[in-house]
């Protein structure tokens, strides 16, 4: 019987991976698929960090934020919560809220490791719309939530016309997706309502540039329009310096990188839990003007983006011109049964490539 057991526990455990395996499910290192959807990924001290979304049956955060680490990107040893739901029922972030994308990044300046995420109200579906905060001083946590955004209220966009910024006479058409409403969408519809209490977040990411400035990017605008906002330097706050990328251009699921003096930004269209085909854009500057690149997906489900939605680009470290296309593979009829999907990027003429492989190493 002792044999036994020791057979069965010795099963449970994770192999100890040298490729990674896209679709597969994939076990830490005690034996368990891991659970980090949404994810994003931080490199400090010679360690892998991969924060995401603790996923039950359902979309809503039971458990919270999760971290794992890793030292070859292929082996992960949980670590545990890194930002735990609120036991307090008026907390924004208590039991039955929604706490989704999480992104890390370790601030030089104040020496504090700053966890943004995307937050929904419990309760109120998708209206909130809001940006959530954290901060600890230790990459697996504790984070301490401080508190959520609408950001850049009372703020025009730097890219905004000034005719814009007025409410036309007769005011902005009520009924969606006629061209007078795509008209008005573009030239700021939403940003003008929403201007005092903030502007809508949504899926997001945090990018850090070479000079230690980070900027927030979000799908805004009802998830028409992407917002990129500078941040302030201890990376808590907005500075009021935004952009809009892309207006009307439903895109969702911002992921950015920078290379060879351009900034990369893959993004998925809108269309729910459905997958659809990926975009990719590319600027001389983050805050723009942004050209459309395409679809960066080749081959078989190109057009589903092997039926994936992109959360994260990760520069591997110590390889030069090497960068894994994080995404995730939604299953929202059961949501803890999400399955990972990293693939390498490539380049064709200048632009981003992705191809499905069975498996892959670095």
């Amino acid at each position: 019987m002792l044999l036994l057991n020791i057979n069965l526990k010795a099963q449970s455990k994770a192999p100890n991976y040298s490729s990674f395996y896209p679709g597969e499910i994939w076990k830490d290192t005690d034996g368990n698929h891991i659970n980090a959807h949404g994810g994003g990924i931080m490199f400090k001290d010679g360690t892998y960090y991969w924060y995401g979304e603790h996923k039950g049956k359902s979309s809503l955060a039971r458990v919270g934020i999760t971290v794992y680490s890793s030292k070859d990107l292929y082996n992960w040893e949980n670590e545990g919560v890194a930002l735990s739901v609120a036991k307090d029922p008026d907390s924004e972030i208590t039991s039955g809220s929604v706490m989704e994308r999480p992104k890390v990044v370790f601030n030089e300046k104040t020496g504090q490791y700053v966890m943004w995420f995307h937050l929904e109200l419990k309760g109120q579906g998708y209206a909130a719309a809001r940006t959530g905060v954290a901060v600890s001083d230790s990459p697996t946590g504790p984070f301490t939530y401080l508190k959520s955004y609408r950001p850049n209220s009372g703020k025009w966009p730097k890219n905004f016309k000034e005719a814009w910024k007025e409410t036309p006479k007769g005011g902005d058409p009520e009924d969606w997706w006629t061209p007078k409403w795509r008209k008005a969408l573009n030239e700021g519809m939403f940003v003008r309502r929403d201007f005092e209490k903030g502007q809508m977040s949504r899926d997001m990411t945090i990018y850090i540039d070479t000079d230690g400035i980070a900027y927030h990017i979000t799908s805004s605008e009802e998830n028409q329009t992407l917002h990129i906002s500078k941040l302030t330097d201890d990376y808590l706050n907005f500075t009021g310096e935004w952009v809009r990328v892309q207006p009307g251009g439903q895109n969702e699921a911002p992921a950015v990188f920078e290379r060879d003096g351009y900034y990369y930004m893959i993004t998925s269209g809108l269309t729910g839990w459905e997958p659809n085909a990926a975009r990719s854009f590319r600027a001389k500057s983050i805050m723009g003007p942004w050209e459309k690149l395409g679809n960066p997906a080749r081959g078989k489900y190109a057009d589903k983006t092997f039926f994936s939605q992109s959360t994260f680009i990760l520069p591997v470290q110590g390889k030069e011109d090497e960068f894994i296309f994080m995404a995730d593979r939604w299953k929202p009829k059961n949501h803890i049964d999400g399955r990972y999907i990293w693939l390498p990027l490539e380049w064709e003429n200048e632009k981003p490539v992705i191809r499905w492989k069975d498996n892959w190493a670095l």
